[in-house]
């Protein structure tokens, strides 16, 4: 056993058999020291993340055996794998459970054994630096003490692939901590970060790695403990009390996750008002759930947006070449991806001629930092490799360099003509650009063959997604550096072609552009946005378009007008005069086709139903750009563009992604109802020849 995290082991002397080494059956490690005390490490083979299998569930159950069979002074579990406890399920394995049957079966196999872990007659602790998730999470609960390393969180983000917890959380978290809070953690999929987990009282004790084995000893004989028991727990004992927090519960949860289309947290509800005194009868009622939850079309469409997102994972994983990062551009989107290459670990250089703004720009990376839960340590050392450079030295030993200045081709090539003589022949210019040509940018440019863009998405800190462009002259070896960069600041990379919008603008501009002429046909803006958000968007179009900037989304719409064939609607003059002689831009200014109040848009009540003409008009024209995209060569595979408009503006998971729902939906269906929009409302809706391929 070796590491950083077990090199605590490597200096206790343990009694572990004839061969005075410890042994390793499949994912686990296991010894017996010389207090008596087993030691079982999880190391699931070939990867570098701990998933909860059946391989591992069995492993432990054959642990378990010899446990019982002479019982040791205590058992601790932790992980081998540095980066974490484990990371919840093998998702693979929910493509083999589809049948409730199957599921159901392979669940109470997989109960039995976390019982059995429970009901051992010796002392057991879990250790856990990290993440535990998941059904990482559910098998530190069945252990009596938790203790935590520093950095450690705990979650249960199953509600993202359309179930709840399966292995036991729905009913040994309540009894943990306070009810109310577990269930919040259950239904919001919500991670607790170390501070909140010792709050709630989900862990035990909270300790360095170096004195680790010191709170293992302590928890092992007794010294260690923690009352369990609450107002709140004694109080949801009795089903009056948890029949009233449901009905607050369920109310909360429609308006985040409706159940029409999120099924899980509302599955979720029922069972705790129902079961939440009966430990059995809850346990029998989570493995029931779950099976028939994991066959439902929600589950299976987030489970398939899993893996979507590992596969843009994937795309991105290769040998990062780039250490020093300068970006030019100290504005909201230039300071942000300033922040985040720093706190990933790269060196950047920040230049911008405004000194006032560069002290922003730092002020909000410490924002950012604290945002994503960085020690006071990660912090200061991700505020040392960011560098205000008024003077643009960094130009000269970056090995990337970000534009990341106003959606002016003039004022860009002015950038460029300063940039490119002092950067390193070696060097990679990238354009931050939402909309510009990149073939029309390069043609300034000396080296047009190290340039391609960078698309990050606002907020940079939240939005998954980066759409890596390349134009005809490109290097291959350029956007392979790009991509990998991308993977290595934890983002999800897209390969994409230079191309009007490139994928996901040239997408949801239609979408935005829609909204706009519903408002001028004298639809009310709740109920425009009322119809996108019942279809599963998370923001409706006239509310995203304040949130984008009404500025921005004037200047996108105008540059994809005069480039594409495809005919939009006209922004309408009051709207140009609203943003451009009354500043009147959005969210941004307090106000835009909203009044905004705290960061919040002022609505008015809208229709309780969505109309379904509506909902068309706005979501079908952004599944004919997309198809048009596929034929286009915009991006490679219909799975690509799915997962670009899933991480990038929302489209509904739950569907699967925009090309997915059509087929669900009948591509026949979409391309009738394509037509008979554009005999009612114009060519705009006319379906996009690729429709004919499109299977």
């Amino acid at each position: 056993m070796t590491g950083p995290v077990l090199k605590h082991l490597s200096e206790v002397k343990l009694e572990l058999g004839p061969a005075g080494d410890a042994t390793a059956e499949g994912p686990w490690r296991h010894a017996r020291d010389a207090q008596n005390v087993v030691w079982m490490v999880l190391d699931v083979p070939g990867n570098g993340t701990n998933t909860i299998s059946r391989e591992v569930l069995e492993g432990m159950d054959a642990q378990l055996d010899k446990i019982e069979a002479d019982p040791p002074h205590g058992v601790v579990i932790r992980s081998a794998k540095p980066g974490g406890f484990a990371a919840g399920a093998d998702i693979s394995a929910f493509r083999d459970m589809v049948e409730p049957d199957v599921a159901r079966s392979l669940l109470e196999r997989g109960h039995a054994v976390l019982d059995r872990l429970e009901a051992l007659d010796c002392p057991t602790v879990c250790v856990v630096h990290g993440h535990a998730l998941g059904g990482g999470f559910e098998l530190a609960l069945a252990c009596d003490r938790i203790i935590a390393v520093e950095g450690a969180s705990f979650g249960f983000p199953e509600v993202r692939l359309g179930l709840h917890p399966g292995l036991g959380g729905t009913f040994r978290l309540p009894a943990r901590i306070d009810p109310l809070e577990a269930m919040t953690l259950m239904l919001t999929g919500k991670t607790a970060h170390l501070a909140k987990a010792e709050g709630l009282g989900i862990v035990d004790a909270v300790t360095e790695e170096r004195h680790v084995e010191a709170a293992i000893r302590a928890a092992i004989d007794g010294e260690i403990g923690t009352t369990r028991s609450s107002l709140s727990s004694r109080a949801m004992a009795l089903s009056t009390a948890r029949s009233f927090a449901a009905r607050r519960m369920r109310q909360k949860t429609e308006e985040a996750a409706p159940q029409q289309h999120y099924p899980a947290p509302h599955a979720l509800i029922d069972l705790w008002e129902a079961h939440g005194d009966d430990a059995k009868q809850m346990q029998a009622g989570e493995i029931s759930s779950f099976a028939k939850l994991l066959a439902s079309e929600t589950s299976q469409n987030l489970v398939r947006v899993f893996f979507l997102q590992q596969e843009l994972k994937q795309a991105g994983r290769g040998e990062d070449s780039i250490g020093h990062v300068h970006v030019v551009g100290a504005g909201a989107m230039g300071a942000e991806i300033a922040a985040w290459c720093a706190m990933k670990g790269k060196t950047v250089s920040l230049a911008d001629p405004d000194t006032e703004a560069l002290g922003k720009a730092v002020k909000s990376a410490a924002r950012i930092c604290k945002d994503q839960h960085l020690n006071a340590l990660q912090t200061r050392n991700s505020l040392d490799r960011l560098i205000p450079d008024p003077a643009q030295y960094g130009v000269a030993t970056a090995d990337l360099v970000i534009e990341a200045g106003p959606e002016d081709a003039d004022v860009k090539a002015r950038i460029y003509a300063e940039l490119e003589p002092r950067m390193k022949p070696t060097a990679t210019l990238a354009t931050n650009t939402s909309s510009l040509s990149l073939a029309d940018l390069a043609r300034t440019l000396k080296r047009p063959s190290r340039f391609a863009g960078l698309h990050f998405f606002n907020p940079v800190a939240k939005m998954q997604l980066i759409e890596v462009v390349s134009h005809a002259d490109t290097f291959q070896t350029v956007t392979d550096q790009l991509m990998a960069f991308c993977g290595a600041i934890d983002r999800l990379p897209a390969r994409v072609a230079d191309y009007p919008g490139f994928l996901v603008n040239r997408a949801l501009t239609p979408y935005l552009l829609e909204a706009i002429q519903l408002l001028e046909e004298g639809q009310q803006k709740e109920a425009i946005d009322r119809a996108a958000e019942s279809f599963g968007m998370p923001v409706g179009p006239v509310e995203l378009a304040d949130q984008v900037g009404l500025d921005i989304c004037i200047d996108v719409a105008d540059s994809l007008r005069a480039n594409l064939d495809t005919p939009m609607p006209d922004i309408p003059d009051w709207l140009r005069e609203q943003v451009k002689e009354k500043g009147e831009t959005g969210k941004k200014s307090g106000k835009g086709l909203y009044v905004w109040k705290d960061g919040v848009a002022q609505k008015d009540s809208a229709p309780a139903k969505p109309d379904d003409d509506l909902t068309d008009r706005l979501i079908l024209p952004m599944l004919n750009a997309c198809v048009e995209c596929l034929r286009k060569d915009v991006a490679g595979t219909a799975d690509q563009i799915d997962a670009a408009m899933i991480f990038a503006t929302g489209f509904a998971p739950f569907r699967g992604g925009p090309l997915h729902y059509a087929r669900t939906r009948g591509i026949d269906d979409v391309r009738h109802r394509l037509l008979d929009l554009a005999k009612d409302h114009g060519d705009r809706f006319r379906p996009d020849a690729g429709w004919q391929d499109f299977h």
